[in-house]
Formats: C-alpha cells, sequence, structure tokens
C-alpha cells in the first residue's frame, strides 16, 4: 500500500470511528464515547487503544484517574490523614506521600480500593541504585501499591544510558517482584526533546510501567506537548502519568486528552468537585 492509500484508509477509519462514538448512548445510560456496544464496533474496525477524553470523566470516574498527592516536606500527621480520608471518600486511585507515611496510609487505607504510592529517589534522583533499591523494597514492606522513582538525571544528561537503564531496572525489579507498579519521573523541565526521548526508550527497555513528567519540585510542571511527546515515545506498551502544577479540571482534562493515563495532583479534591459542579475552596493541601 503506497503512503497515499495508507492515509485515505487512515482517514476513512477515523471517520468510522467517530461516527461509531459521536452522540449520546440510549442503550446503555452513558456518554456515547464510553458504550460498550459502540466500543466493540471501534475495536472491530481496527482500534487497539481507545482513550476517554478528559471531558467526559466526571466524579468518581475522574478520580480514579488521580493521585492524591501530598509531598510538601513538612506535612504534618493530621494532614495525612486528611489525604487519606479524601481519598477514601473521592475514591482516588492513590494517596502519594513521602516513605515515612506509606505505613500510616496503608493501614488509614486498609479496604478502601484506594492504594499507596510513594515516592524513591526523590526528588533529585541522585541516590545510588542500591539504595533506591533498597527504599522501594522497604516502601512495599511498610505498605506501598505503586513506586514513582526518580530517573539518575546526571547520568542521562552525561549520555550514560546504561548506567540509567540499570538504575530504573533496579527499582522496577523491587517493584515486580512484589507486584507492584512502578512509574520512572523523568523531570522533563530539565530535559531536552531527545533526552526526554532517550528516557521514555530507558524506562521502557527497563521493564517500568508508567514514565511521568515531573516531581513537582523541578522548574516546571507538567505540559501538554510533553505528555504528547512522552505517548509517542511509549506507544501502547507503558502508562503515562502527568504530574506538577496540575491545579484545576481544566488543565487535568488537558492532560488526559493529550495522551496521560494518570494524573498526579495535591488538588484533587478541587479537580473532582468542579467536575461535579460544585464550588470549591483555592486552598489544597499539595506540594
Amino acid at each position: 500500500m503506497n503512503p497515499v492509500e495508507l492515509e485515505r484508509l487512515v482517514a476513512e477509519v477515523t471517520a468510522q470511528l467517530l461516527l461509531e462514538l459521536s452522540g449520546p448512548c440510549a442503550c446503555h445510560a452513558v456518554p456515547g464515547e464510553r458504550c460498550p456496544d459502540r466500543l466493540r464496533s471501534a475495536v472491530a474496525l481496527g482500534a487497539t487503544r481507545l482513550g476517554l477524553q478528559g471531558s467526559s470523566l466526571h466524579g468518581h470516574d475522574l478520580a480514579r484517574y488521580i493521585d492524591h498527592t501530598l509531598l510538601k516536606p513538612d506535612a504534618s500527621y493530621a494532614q495525612i490523614e486528611q489525604l487519606c480520608r479524601e481519598a477514601a471518600e473521592f475514591h482516588f486511585a492513590t494517596v502519594c506521600v513521602h516513605p515515612q507515611h506509606v505505613r500510616r496510609c496503608a493501614a488509614l487505607l486498609g479496604g478502601s480500593g484506594v492504594s499507596v504510592c510513594t515516592v524513591v529517589g526523590f526528588p533529585l534522583g541522585a541516590n545510588v541504585t542500591d539504595v533506591k533499591a533498597f527504599e522501594a523494597r522497604r516502601a512495599i514492606y511498610d505498605g506501598a501499591c505503586e513506586l514513582d522513582m526518580v530517573i539518575n538525571l546526571s547520568a542521562l544528561k552525561s549520555g550514560d544510558d546504561p548506567k540509567v537503564q540499570a538504575d530504573i531496572a533496579a527499582v522496577v525489579q523491587a517493584g515486580h517482584e512484589a507486584e507492584v507498579l512502578v512509574k520512572v519521573i523523568l523531570e522533563t523541565a530539565l530535559l531536552s526533546e531527545a533526552e526526554k526521548r532517550r528516557a521514555c526508550r530507558l524506562a521502557r527497555a527497563a521493564g517500568a510501567d508508567y514514565v511521568k513528567t515531573s516531581t513537582g519540585f523541578g522548574p516546571a510542571g507538567a505540559s501538554e506537548a510533553d505528555v504528547r511527546l512522552m505517548r509517542e515515545e511509549v506507544g501502547t506498551e507503558l502508562g503515562v502519568k502527568a504530574a506538577g502544577g496540575i491545579g484545576d479540571l481544566a488543565q487535568a482534562r488537558k492532560m488526559l486528552a493529550s495522551g496521560a493515563d494518570r494524573i498526579g495532583a495535591s488538588a484533587g479534591v478541587k479537580i473532582v468537585q468542579a467536575s461535579l459542579g460544585h464550588s470549591v475552596a483555592a486552598a489544597t493541601t499539595g506540594y
């Protein structure tokens, strides 16, 4: 098939998919793009990955995409407990906290359906590899179900790709031994486009489950352009987590529309309440 024919075929399939998914769903009482019958039809037409538009997600559906985050170094036990209460109430995917709070959160969230996520080598990524691996295993022992590790930025900048990959792989091994997800934080604000792409490829080669934009402590947070680039680079093999500076519903929806599977945000309650049309106080508990 020549390029012209391929382009025409893609256009025809895209048009048919849009037709299949457009309009409200009367048969299942859900938005059209989430109708089971229409999704089956889309798969039959050749779709291998189906993304939900952020604008169609509301309430608990949207909350399941959010890691409810509190990574302030001075967060009190009372604030951590409040984070967990909010997570259980709104049904967020996880709470994301520093390792010292994992055991407390795991105890508070037991049976709630909300997992505990923690950070490894955070926020600089500068710990030596065996320390990161130990930190990962200790967090898992304390009850963590997801690990967000910071990439070795110095090695990446120096072109030492084998060291970067080995660093990620050590944490992935620790995580996967216990069936724990591992997300790799790139800190995209510090990287060139070529470095972002290399980092994504190395994370994929090391067996990571997600790539993540930012720590929230760098010079900038998530951007739509970075999320699109990361999705393009990892394809359907890995998830993409957008984090850093996502403070409202509009930003969250833009990240999901750009290809994110997960949102890291301290403003999770504000985002979900806005999706439900509730008025929300400006203050959040975040980083």
